[in-house]
């Protein structure tokens, strides 16, 4: 079993620890589920209950709960249990369960002899890489990942399994009822730090390139349409649906399943909620909520609570109009 001691944790990440530097740490759970020899935390208020029943060696908390977490034990102080959670599962991967792959670019991978594969990158089992494609310094592509001719992937990115980039767009003209295909000469350009999702897929440019800045995080089974700009570190959730020719900020998020219908701009620092229908630009940083239509996040839930209540006040107007007709009468 391996392992690692909290001294070595702190002095690679920081916190002020309560206990023993010596005690062993063999695994990363839950409160709920963690064992003598875990490794926890606590980041929202309402998991504070588990807190005292928790079985883990060790778990990190905010300053707010220190108080609790050290009359409980072993517990480690910092400024941001979440962040520094994500700080500590790659630290975990990095040494305990590193990557054991024997090759670079796998045996079964189909790699074009014009495109660009930086020495460090890696290309996984059943990868496709196309005729003139680019792959940067320290990136990932995971099994059966497609990069189509002329598409670039920048540094350190991760492509999880059957991603595509670089599909035609979705581009046709009606002529007499039959549709007529529009070739697509764009590229695909991926920025560094990026992450993407299994089965996600960005189209290729019709003439134009479709961009994805550095530092934007796709989830799973998304799609991104033809001409979509996508600014720095934004955040899409699984089953998201950009239409071609949208523009989206940095720093914005769009919850699951929401849509992005084409042509339509969001500024920097827009939040969509989930399953919502963007229907029209939204210049104006905020949070979004809703299909028809969209509206900032405070007036769509007065909205909505007005219409859990229309029933209600239906028949509330037809009791009045039985009445006054019943009186006037």
């Amino acid at each position: 079993m391996v392992s690692l001691a909290l001294g070595f944790i702190v002095e690679q990440l920081g916190g002020r620890l309560h206990g023993s530097p010596d005690t062993v740490i063999t695994g990363l759970a839950p409160l709920a589920t963690a064992g003598r020899g875990d490794l926890s935390f606590l980041s929202h208020p309402r998991y504070i209950s588990q807190l005292s029943t928790s079985q883990a060696a060790c778990i990190i908390v905010a300053q707010a709960h220190a108080p609790n977490a050290i009359e409980r034990g072993c517990c480690l102080v910092v400024d941001n249990p979440y962040l520094y959670w994500a700080g500590l599962t790659q630290l975990w991967r990095q040494h305990v369960l590193p990557d054991k792959a024997s090759e670079l670019i796998h045996s079964s991978a189909v790699v074009s002899k014009t495109a660009y594969i930086h020495p460090t990158a890696r290309i996984g089992p059943l990868c496709v890489v196309e005729d003139g494609a680019s792959i940067g310094a320290g990136t990932w592509l995971k099994s059966r990942v497609t990069v189509s001719s002329g598409c670039v992937i920048g540094e350190n990115c991760i492509l999880h399994a059957g991603v595509v980039i670089g599909a035609d767009g979705f581009g046709f003209a009606l002529d007499q009822g039959q549709w007529v295909k529009i070739e697509q000469f764009g590229g695909v350009r991926i920025g560094n730090e990026v992450e993407i999702g299994a089965n996600t897929c960005v189209d290729r440019g019709a003439i134009e390139d479709t961009v994805i800045e550095d530092g934007v995080k796709l989830d799973n089974l998304i799609q991104i349409g033809h001409n979509v700009h996508i600014g720095k570190h934004t955040a899409m959730a699984g089953c998201v649906g950009v239409a071609g020719s949208a523009r989206i900020g940095a720093h914005c998020t769009v919850g699951g399943g929401a849509v992005i219908l084409g042509h339509l701009e969001l500024a920097d620092h827009v939040h969509v909620s989930a399953a919502s229908v963007v229907s029209h630009s939204l210049l104006k940083p905020g949070t979004y909520s809703g299909v028809f239509p969209i509206d900032e996040n405070a007036a769509w839930q007065k909205n909505a609570a007005s219409l859990r209540q229309l029933n209600a006040l239906r028949e509330r107007i037809r009791r009045l109009e039985n009445n006054f007709n019943t009186s006037g009468s």
